[in-house]
């Protein structure tokens, strides 16, 4: 079994910034891709960014220059620090993963998700 624990989002002003981290746990081999992806109220779930196990990135057009992803993958986390935020940014992040398991082989799997709300 697969957990990805996510933690970090809250309330903050338009400009402000925050921090989400999340830890994947259990029964991995290893872990190719981590990232995050947003879905606001009615809308479709979007890249948010996502980095595999080499360092190479990918961000979304609306999150470039704004929003860093970064990796530690001695400790199986992903952190996504966002600088800048504006309401639109707000939405439920969600953790994703593609990694190898033990059992049962190669899998996607998602964090329960974390609210971000920027508004004034």
């Amino acid at each position: 079994q697969v957990q990805l624990a996510e933690s970090g989002g809250g309330l903050v002003q338009p400009g402000g910034s925050l921090r989400l981290s999340c830890a994947a746990s259990g029964t991995i081999v290893t872990i190719y891709n981590m990232g995050w992806y947003r879905q606001a109220p009615g809308k479709q779930r979007e890249l948010v960014a996502n980095i595999n196990s080499g360092g190479s990135i990918n961000y979304g057009d609306s999150v470039k220059g704004r929003f860093t992803i970064s990796r530690d993958n001695a400790k199986n986390m992903v952190f996504l620090q966002m600088n800048s935020l504006r309401p639109e940014d707000t939405a439920v992040y969600y953790c994703n993963a593609v990694l190898y398991r033990i059992v049962g082989g190669r899998t996607e799997d998602w964090g329960q998700g974390t609210q971000v709300t920027v508004s004034s």
